[in-house]
């Protein structure tokens, strides 16, 4: 049981663009990557910062004011789902209406908590996930949900900014995307005191319609308890493992120099690793089959490529697998040989088939059916730019999720605060073996603090 201290909820309220687009009066309809999202949760990432405020509530103002004009360039986020559907024949049909849309959540919190309760100890206390707005929702409650949610809490000496965004809306890229454009227009707002704010890097929200389709796709159900699973967490031990830059550094000079290849990455290297790892402290028997899957962008494998800031889901899970006897058996170059080749045959020709197969049978992900028993899913990136979203208040301390998406073999990786290579990796585990991996001397010696 968490002992930690309750939140309070001081204020909650809406947030629409500071002007409203003219597209935004047309529905903003869906592309089959994010049809399939409708039953997965929320993405939930959010930032802790020490408190270098003199006012919260000139910082709440100017955050309110910044979300304003961040979604005059991301207006779909300020609408709701909506639903066209038939039950002869069975056809369900979802898109984004942004107009008269109440806007994105704004909530206001405030906790007796320290940054140090949240930072010291070993695991992720449960109160972390209160930080965040939509607690267990999934993506199909947009229709009756804001489709983001930004919240803002107070600590005695922090502040902690989550932001929850529907997954039916967009993948990572997108939503670090939207994060980082939030920060840039709160500080540019700060600078240069105007509302004529343009973004570095703006999204471009025409969504990808596969050629002959659409724009409004149909799932062929008449009633959402058709393909809505809702999904609950086992009991999970949840702690963030640090690798210094030099660690993956040598970690992929040696898994290299074992395949006699210069090929395969860092990500490759230490995501084998740490396949290997929660493998040896799952003891598993050694005919059983265990599969790592890694979360890949789709942007630059389409043929022609997306535009990288493009807004919506391009996302894939590859796969690979082998029964636990010989991933333990064979060396790490062994392991990581596996994962490389799962991404160098993730080609522009099996995006293309992938989507096909939806277009003749769409389906939507269920978290309990998506990945199998005993796996490793690693999520995620440590490429975005997540600390370099800062609000006026230098550095975040650390980088934080929500409840969703956290099952027993769940990874999700980002860039190491140190900066330079390194990487952290939130790792979630059952008691019994995340207890065994503290155990494991192999892989304590490559973590960091």
């Amino acid at each position: 049981m968490d002992s930690s201290p309750p939140l309070k909820i001081v204020s909650k309220c809406f947030v629409k663009p500071k002007t409203i687009p003219e597209e935004s009066k047309q529905p903003y309809y869906l592309s089959p990557w994010d049809y399939a999202m409708l039953s997965v949760q929320y993405i939930q990432k959010g930032l802790l910062f020490h408190k270098l405020l003199h006012s919260t509530d000139t910082f709440l103002e100017k955050l309110r004011e910044s979300l304003a004009i961040t979604l005059v360039h991301f207006y779909p986020l300020a609408g709701r789902l909506s639903t066209l559907k038939t039950d002869v024949p069975k056809s369900y049909s979802v898109f984004v209406e942004c107009n008269n849309s109440p806007g994105a959540g704004f909530i206001y919190a405030t906790s007796d908590l320290c940054v140090a309760d949240v930072l010291g100890p070993k695991y992720v206390p449960l109160i972390v996930h209160s930080f965040f707005d939509h607690h267990k929702a999934v993506n199909h409650d947009g229709h009756i949900m804001s489709l983001l949610s930004v919240q803002v809490t107070e600590l005695v000496d922090g502040i902690f900014i989550g932001v929850s965004m529907n997954h039916a809306m967009g993948d990572g890229t997108s939503f670090w995307n939207f994060f980082t454009g939030l920060s840039d227009i709160f500080q540019t707002q700060e600078r240069n005191k105007t509302d004529d704010l343009c973004l570095k890097n703006p999204p471009v929200l025409k969504r990808y319609i596969p050629e002959g389709y659409g724009p409004l796709f149909s799932i062929p159900y008449s009633h959402p308890d058709e393909f809505i699973r809702p999904y609950e967490s086992p009991i999970l031990k949840e702690r963030v493992f640090c690798f210094s830059s030099e660690t993956i550094r040598l970690l992929k000079a040696k898994v290299n120099q074992i395949c006699g290849t210069t090929s395969i990455s860092s990500f490759q290297s230490l995501t084998a690793f740490i396949w290997r790892c929660i493998t040896r402290a799952r003891r598993l028997p050694l005919e059983r089959e265990t599969s790592c899957r890694l979360a890949a962008d789709n942007r630059a494998r389409m043929y022609p490529p997306l535009p990288r800031d493009y807004f919506g889901n391009c996302l894939s899970a590859l796969r690979t697998a082998a029964k636990a006897g010989e991933l333990l058996e064979n060396d790490l170059g062994w392991a990581a040989l596996k994962v490389h080749q799962a991404v160098a045959e993730h080609t522009s020709e099996k995006v293309s088939q992938m989507i096909d197969q939806w277009l003749k049978a769409p389906f939507i992900y269920q978290i309990d059916r998506l990945f199998e028993p005993m796996s490793v899913m690693m999520g995620s990136s440590p490429r975005f730019n997540k600390y370099g979203c800062e609000f006026g208040m230098g550095k975040a301390v650390t980088l934080r999720s929500g409840y969703a998406h956290k099952f027993d073999g769940k990874v999700s990786a980002y860039p190491g605060r140190e900066g330079e290579r390194s990487i952290d990796l939130e790792l979630c585990l059952v008691p019994e073996f995340m207890e065994a991996l503290e155990s494991d001397e192999e892989f304590m010696s490559l973590v960091s603090f």
